[in-house]
Order: structure tokens, then sequence, then C-alpha cells
């Protein structure tokens, strides 16, 4: 419904009390999510960024994974089976590692 989930919201809450002691302050962020229509959570994606705020959490802005039918693309376990969407995922893993390396000032050695 264009937000994220509640749980989300209350779990981030929690975490940011008191803000200036917070474990979420300054951390890097990677943001992916699934949907089963046809939007792969986009809106929810940007009211997540809108919260990294005031938490002060540096989201990475690419790349953006946007699961749209996600019933599609995992398997009754549960398990990623798309290969493009797969490959997006690494890409995105790897981007954190440097965004987080980056962030903390250090070069990358690999």
């Amino acid at each position: 419904n264009y937000s994220i989930p509640g749980v989300l919201k209350n779990a981030i809450d929690w975490a940011s009390r008191t803000p200036k002691d917070s474990p979420l302050n300054g951390k890097p962020l990677a943001i992916m999510g699934a949907s089963a229509g046809g939007s792969g959570t986009m809106r929810a994606q940007m009211h997540l960024r809108q919260v990294c705020v005031l938490t002060n959490m540096f989201p990475l802005n690419r790349p953006e994974i946007y699961v749209m039918r996600a019933a599609e693309k995992f398997d009754a376990q549960g398990r990623l089976t798309d290969e493009p969407t797969r490959q997006r995922v690494r890409e995105l893993l790897v981007a954190l590692r440097d965004w987080t390396h980056r962030l903390r000032g250090e070069q990358k050695s690999f």
C-alpha cells in the first residue's frame, strides 16, 4: 500500500532510539524488495529511503532491485530461480560492499 510494512517501520523506530546512540546511525544500507504485482516495491523503497534520513542511515542509490511478479521467480522452497534477478542481487551485494568500504574511507583492495 505504497509504504513499508508496519513491522519493519516499528523495528526501525525501536532501533533508532535514542538517535545519538542508535546502532543504525551512519550505517550503509542496501534496499531490495519483491512483490506479486508489477511495481515490485518501488513506492515502499522510496518511503524507506525517507525513513533513512532521520535514522542517518546511508542507502546505496544503485542498483535498485524491484522483483516484480515474484511468484514466477521463486520456487516452492523460496529459492530465487530467475537468473537475471540473481545477477542483479549479486551486483547489489558487490555495490554494498564497495559502498561500505567507501563510507569507512577505505581503498578497495579486491
